[in-house]
């Protein structure tokens, strides 16, 4: 067994202490695990040997976690729709595979998890979607149970991080007694919240090797239609184990009250109404519906508390019960004390709120290479279509430089669109552009920006290469070089791939230079075609050179506000307005240096030499 992980919560998943009792029985200590890391342990525990996804919070620690433990490969893929394919393919080879991904990575997942649906699976596939109730790091909510009647597979809730991993553990067995895919939802709470977890060991799957059968493999429409006829065959059996199902729970209280819930929601439901009766869906599509009927006749009220959509709600009005409706909010988070308000009682004891506090925004960090990008493209009055990234963070004041954000790699598309409109009207010194980081251009800006160069139109595109996919906390992609399991990997050389899709004008620059960044814009928005400007410089948190912190002299400083417009958290004003830089965030990039017009900021204790290269 390897030994503890030697940092980060995921050293959890390996230390456990085992003794032996006199009758020789292994006993497993409990240990606290996250959801996350409680799916990891349970995919390993079930033997799994392949791991694939894509960084998405609050899914990412998942693949991480299983990466570290012994016998399973982990990979991060481009996106979520190459994941699940290559899960597929490794499956249909007898490998039990893990994919990861948040909800609206499911969403790219699509096309070849409906048609897995009907080829159904080789040795267990489980695809584990975490949902972002509140939208803590997402641009939308979604309630992935959907896809459970719509995919027409089985949908797998656990409450906490035991259920997780046993949950995620047995879901391999269901997966191949079903010949089906199965999806695990998880939610934020679930994946980041810490429960005691008695954890096992591993147990190596005897699944069969690859066997030529393109009846089931081969979706063409005369296979296809073979495989939805066997495919209600194999729902039915998921309906009978459904019911069946050992993490669907019944638990009698009191009688006059009764709520039907999954998921995390179980746990709110417990604190806020502790004396009502629950039935605790484990496996909420196919639903089971016996179970349903009887626990309804036992109760004299039946209510379905869930998060975002009425799923479970309207599930059991179309199965004729007489489910009340109660005003339990379809937006957002639940907590105990929302439901409580919902049920007009007391809600339970929880910390105030502070209102007092400041507001504190999130912002880019001290030091964002990014920065620089932004703070030119707004001199230059462009707009500026956005991508998924922590740059998006450029959207809020004092920067304000992003206009959209909708979906990874929408802002070439976008950019290109407005292009085409511009053009067709005769709008013109407008410079419109697309901007995109590194991980994101991987996972679905190659696609948009063939589009531009194809259609031939004015499109100015930046990347934003960190070195990283910074947002979800720093995973590699296929420019950085390395894999998830730290092993070297091909380097995918951006300017090579740029140019082989057919751009001709292709500058790479230092964005923590602001002249040479905004030249370089102001050439790329004039050039005829489409353009692609390579704004490269490592994540600031991943500099961990020491670097002299700058400070500013204020008797040179005449309060103009131009270092505050950067937007960067160590610069802040005094009280007469003057800037003021903590040189303990002071990472020394020298952005602000470039921008002071006064020569009013200094190294830290010393005089600056600017010098002639920024």
């Amino acid at each position: 067994m390897r030994s503890p992980c030697s940092s980060g919560s995921a050293s959890l998943l390996m230390q456990f202490a085992i003794r032996t009792d006199p009758g020789e029985r292994t006993i497993v200590a409990p240990v606290l695990l996250s959801g996350n890391e409680a799916i990891a342990r349970g995919a390993w525990e079930a033997g799994v040997r392949f791991g694939s996804g894509y960084p998405g919070t609050p899914s990412t620690e998942i693949l991480i976690a299983l990466a570290k433990l012994p016998g399973v490969r982990c990979e991060w893929a481009p996106n979520e729709k190459v994941a699940l394919e290559v899960a597929i393919g490794a499956g249909m080879a007898g490998h039990r595979s893990l994919v990861t991904m948040k909800h609206v990575g499911l969403n790219v997942a699509a096309d070849p998890l409906m048609t897995l649906a009907y080829t159904g699976v080789s040795a267990g596939v489980v695809i584990l979607v975490a949902d972002d109730p509140g939208m803590h790091s997402s641009q939308n909510e979604q309630d992935s149970r959907n896809w459970g009647p719509f995919g027409k597979i089985p949908i797998l809730e656990p409450s906490d991080s035991a259920e997780a991993l046993a949950m995620v553990r047995d879901a391999f067995g269901l997966s191949e007694r079903l010949d089906m895919p199965v999806l695990v939802r998880s939610t934020t709470r679930l994946s980041h919240g810490k429960t005691l977890v008695e954890v096992g060991e591993r147990v190596e799957s005897d699944t069969p090797g690859y066997r030529k059968s393109a009846a089931k493999w081969v979706m063409v429409p005369g296979n296809a239609r073979g495989r939805r006829v066997d495919l209600e065959k194999r729902l039915a059996a998921a309906r009978a184990e459904s019911e069946s199902f050992a993490y669907t729970v019944e638990e009698m209280r009191d009688a006059s009250l009764g709520i039907v819930c999954s998921g995390v929601v179980y746990q709110y439901v417990r604190e806020a109404l502790p004396d009502a009766s629950t039935l605790r869906i484990g496996m909420s599509f196919p639903l089971p519906e016996d179970r349903i009927r009887e626990f309804a006749g036992k109760v004299g009220r039946l209510v379905a508390i869930e998060e975002l959509d009425p799923y479970l709600r309207s599930s059991l009005a179309a199965m004729g019960l007489a489910v009340q409706v109660v005003p339990v909010p379809h937006i957002g988070e639940l907590s105990p004390g929302r439901i409580a308000d919902a049920f007009g009682i007391a809600a339970p004891d929880t910390r105030d709120p502070m209102d007092d506090l400041p507001a504190r925004p999130p912002m880019l960090c001290p030091g964002c290479p990014h920065r620089g990008v932004f703070a030119a493209l707004r001199t230059m009055g462009a707009v500026v279509q956005g991508d998924i990234g922590c740059y998006a963070l450029a959207a809020l004041p004092p920067l304000s430089a992003m206009d959209s954000c909708v979906d990874m790699g929408a802002s070439i598309g976008m950019a290109h669109g407005m292009s085409v409109v511009n053009a067709s009207t005769g709008v013109s010194g407008v410079p419109v552009v697309a901007v995109i980081g590194d991980s994101t251009f991987a996972h679905s800006g190659l696609t948009g920006l063939l589009n531009a160069v194809y259609n031939n139109t004015d499109t100015t595109v930046v990347i934003l290469d960190n070195r990283t996919t910074a947002m979800t906390g720093h995973q590699d992609n296929p420019f950085t070089g390395r894999t998830l399991m730290g092993v070297p990997a091909p380097e995918i050389d951006i300017e090579a791939v740029v140019r082989a899709l057919g751009v001709t004008s292709v500058q790479t620059v230092n964005p923590n230079l602001l002249k040479p960044t905004a030249k370089a814009l102001g050439e790329a928005v004039a050039f005829p075609g489409v353009s692609v400007v390579i704004a490269r410089a490592p994540c600031a948190l991943l500099d961990k050179e020491p670097h002299d912190p700058f400070a500013v002299d204020e008797d040179e400083c005449t309060a103009c506000g131009e270092c505050i417009r950067l937007g960067c958290p160590a610069i802040s004003r005094d009280d007469t307005a003057k800037a003021v830089i903590d040189t303990a965030l002071c990472v020394g990039c020298r952005q602000c240096v470039q921008v002071c017009r006064y020569g009013a900021i200094v190294r830290a204790g010393r005089a600056c030499d600017i010098g002639s290269g920024l």
